[in-house]
């Protein structure tokens, strides 16, 4: 028996031994040591009195597999502890969570098929499953509310339950749908722990779980509660053991039956009257009546039960990809201030995961994609569950089922006509899930047709045919870059918390500028994009036409339409692309843009660390095309698109200026401090205020470049390619972005004296605003005719 012991004591050695590995690490304050250390002696000694309880006699490798995962909940309560008191390593946490989820998993299989099944093992199981869903629990309550420790204090309530009331004390009959919702606790919380979907969808899963929690345990005490019942019975003598029996009731008369069908009502309702955006997700919005409801119901009531069933499948199923665009509209809403386009932005799936791979790591997308799979899974299939029981619920109970609908097809009715509404602006009697599947229609259509409308405005250039030696005259000699500051929006410069800061920076730099001989005017652009897609914002300033999705941009690229590099090549100029963010061949570079050059990554020799989603800070973008392209000797004038992404989110790593001379190949970064201000996507505040700071490094940056270079011959047209995400701007923002020329020529300046730009780096509020897709035109007509001056 002496041996069967050694488990606990291995299992507090190892916990032991697992929190100095962490302290050793990423470090352990005396909180996380205090619960973590409490934590493993309480866990061991319940194991230690469970063999004793079930007189065990060995561990099967069931129970090593499930005291595994209790030593990694033992130190996710030391690293929750921690999280309390200063910064948690998340990826870490995630990952021990996620490692603990699989042996979940695993256990119970390994126990099936070595035969070691034993009432240790489920107990034990079921504890260290209920320790984890605690430790979790405790760990996300900070970012989404004190309400979520209802999911991790659940089973400790039934245990006071236990103790307070003996009929609770009862063994449950094996039931798999309790694992399942046992398994979702812990799967969701791992994602709110990771952080990685808005809170508001964060907080909608987690009340879901909580709400599939409350129905399984409410089913266990229930059924506790009937056997109560029915046990004192058999015990009296003037009723028979089998009139003591409890009947088998209707689905609907049960309290787990009950629970499902509410929960039924209410997907079918979240699926029909729900809007597609976050900020309108009130009690105002789901205060209506949807006529789709009451017509579905009504004909479950007259139909067959093969055709209530079907209609069940398609209805449902329509339903479930209506709920579907609307949450992808609240991301999209949510991240680039417009819905979700059907027709064009499936196509950035791929896209999507490999930018938020280097904005966050591989790990974190990756659980990113899984949590988004299996959003999909159950956003799809949900709606058509929901039809099928209250279908069914509504055909065998017609006796009350036909006056309830048709009850609510008169109140319909008389909303309908007397423009009801419980809330201001939300009426009561709404088709709004017909609405919405029209209004997807025509935008699915539009899209489809709008490109042969396209096709027609690529075609229609006058300014394709232009001869070489007509093109740019304005700026013959001189080194042009034009720089696209990622995520530089208008919310940077007006109304907001960080723009004092930023416009102080920019009014700074504008007389670093003055000093070394430059000068400089400012206006704004409205972007194609918002949040994020910058590649269509550049083709939009690149080619004169508004490029505002993917099948327009996957259009455009295959055309032969005339673009600012071209013009410039076309001049004579020497032409190259500068993106620092590309690990990979980029055909249209050459194929459309005719870059005779194209940097990334991989060939400008950087041996630096990276800054989340930027790969190198924009110093070194900036020295390394000094050095390989403006500091050549005997060469001709350069036209350089430059991508400078220290800016890009997540804006957790800021890179600090550093003496351009120590530069070199960035191996110098590695020892380089960071700003000490990085974004904490739990606090909002934060990420606006790093935002802020890392427009202030690019602008700072970009300075002290010129200042550097010293270069009489150089032009630099920088603007913004789009605002950030609604995060920093709210909702409802401009889609506007500052652009600055800068130039130490006068003539340069003077041959844009017409275009109502004020002079520095800092945009006027009532500066012109020119969609981007003019600018093209707009460039090549002021520099196209007149002389350059040396």
């Amino acid at each position: 028996m002496r041996a069967v012991y050694d488990g606990p004591a291995t299992g507090l050695i190892a916990q032991v031994l697992l929190l100095a590995a962490l302290a050793g690490t990423v470090g352990l304050g005396v909180a996380g040591w205090i619960v973590g250390v409490g934590c493993a002696v309480i866990t061991n000694a319940a194991l230690a009195r469970g063999i004793s309880h079930y007189r065990c006699v060995r561990l099967g490798p069931a129970v090593w597999l499930t005291l595994a995962r209790a030593t990694l909940a033992v130190c996710l309560a030391a690293l929750t502890a921690d999280s309390f008191e200063r910064s948690t390593p998340v990826a870490l946490l995630v990952a021990l969570s996620v490692i603990a989820l699989d042996l979940d998993l695993l256990d119970g299989f390994v126990a099936r098929r070595t035969g070691t099944t034993s009432p240790l093992g489920a107990h034990f199981d079921g504890e260290v499953d209920a320790f984890l869903i605690a430790v979790l629990s405790v760990y996300v309550a900070p970012s989404v509310g004190a309400w979520v420790l209802a999911i991790g204090a659940a089973r400790y309530a039934y245990l006071v339950g236990e103790w307070v009331l003996p009929w609770m004390r009862a063994p449950l009959p094996p039931r798999s749908w309790r694992k399942v919702v046992a398994a979702t606790q812990g799967i969701t919380l791992t994602i709110a722990a990771a952080e990685v979907l808005p809170v508001a969808l964060t907080r909608a899963v987690l009340v879901v779980a909580l709400a599939l929690l409350a129905e399984s345990f409410g089913r266990d005490v229930w059924w506790l509660w009937r056997r109560q019942h029915a046990t004192a019975a058999v015990g009296d003598e003037n009723v028979s053991p089998a009139a003591a029996t409890p009947a088998r009731r209707g689905p609907v008369r049960t309290g787990s039956a009950a629970v499902l069908t509410i929960l039924a009502v209410l997907v079918l309702w979240a699926a029909l009257v729900a809007p597609n955006q976050t900020g309108q997700l009130t009690p105002g919005a789901f205060a209506r009546l949807p006529l789709e409801a009451i017509v579905v119901l009504a004909l479950a009531l007259v139909l067959p039960a093969t055709a209530r069933r079907l209609l069940a499948w398609v209805v449902g199923s329509a339903l479930g990809l209506l709920l579907l665009l609307k949450v992808l509209d609240m991301g999209f809403f949510a991240g680039f201030d417009r819905p979700f386009n059907p027709v064009d932005d499936w196509s950035y799936a791929g896209i999507g995961i490999e930018t938020l791979r280097e904005a966050i790591g591989r790990t974190r997308a990756d659980l990113v994609v899984v949590a988004a799979v299996v959003l999909i899974v159950a956003v799809v299939g949900l709606p058509t569950l929901a039809l099928l029981r209250l279908g069914r619920i509504a055909a065998d109970h017609r006796r009350w089922s036909i006056p309830a609908v048709t009850a609510l097809a008169a109140v319909w009715m008389l909303c309908w006509v007397f423009g009801a509404q419980l809330v201001s602006g939300a009426p009561v009697a709404v088709t709004s899930a017909t609405d919405l599947a029209f209004h997807e229609g025509r935008v699915v259509r539009a899209g489809l047709q709008s490109q042969s409308v396209f096709a027609d405005e690529i075609a229609h250039d006058r300014l394709r045919f232009t001869a070489g030696d007509k093109l740019l005259t304005g700026l013959r000699g001189k080194d042009v870059l034009l720089v696209f500051v990622e995520s530089y929006g208008k919310v940077a410069v007006e109304g907001s918390s960080f723009a004092p800061r930023v416009n102080a920076a920019l009014d700074k730099g504008t007389e670093q500028l003055k000093a070394a001989g430059f000068s400089s005017r400012t206006g704004f652009l409205t972007s194609s994009t918002f949040g994020g897609i910058s590649w269509l914002a550049h083709s939009t300033v690149q080619s004169g036409v508004w490029v505002d999705g993917q099948r327009r941009y996957d259009q455009l690229i295959k055309s032969d339409r005339f673009t600012l590099s071209q013009a410039f090549k076309r001049a004579g100029w020497r032409t190259v692309s500068d993106v620092p963010s590309n690990n990979r061949g980029w055909p249209e570079g050459s194929a459309f843009y005719h870059y005779d050059k194209l940097y990334d990554r991989r060939n400008v020799g950087y041996r630096g660390p990276t800054y989340g989603y930027a790969s190198m800070p924009d110093q070194y973008v900036l020295e390394a095309l000094q050095r390989l392209e403006l500091a050549q000797p005997d060469r001709r004038p350069v036209f350089a698109e430059v991508d400078l992404v220290s800016s890009h989110t997540p804006w957790t790593k800021i890179p600090q200026l550093i003496d351009w001379n120590d530069v070199g190949d960035g191996s110098v970064f590695n020892s380089s401090p960071l700003d000490p201000i990085g974004a904490d996507w739990k606090d909002h505040e934060t990420v606006k205020i790093a935002y802020g700071r890392s427009i202030e490094y690019s602008m700072d940056t970009l300075v002290s470049f010129v200042q550097h270079a010293a270069d009489p011959d150089l032009v630099l047209v920088v603007l913004g390619d789009h605002q950030p995400s609604t995060i920093v701007t709210g909702q409802g923002a401009s889609h506007d972005v500052p652009i600055s020329i800068i130039a130490h020529d006068p003539a340069v300046l003077d041959q844009i004296a017409g275009w109502g730009w004020k002079d520095g780096l800092r945009p006027d509020p009532q500066a012109p605003v020119w969609p981007m897709n003019d600018f093209r035109d707009r460039f090549l007509r002021a520099f196209g005719s007149q002389p350059a001056s040396r």
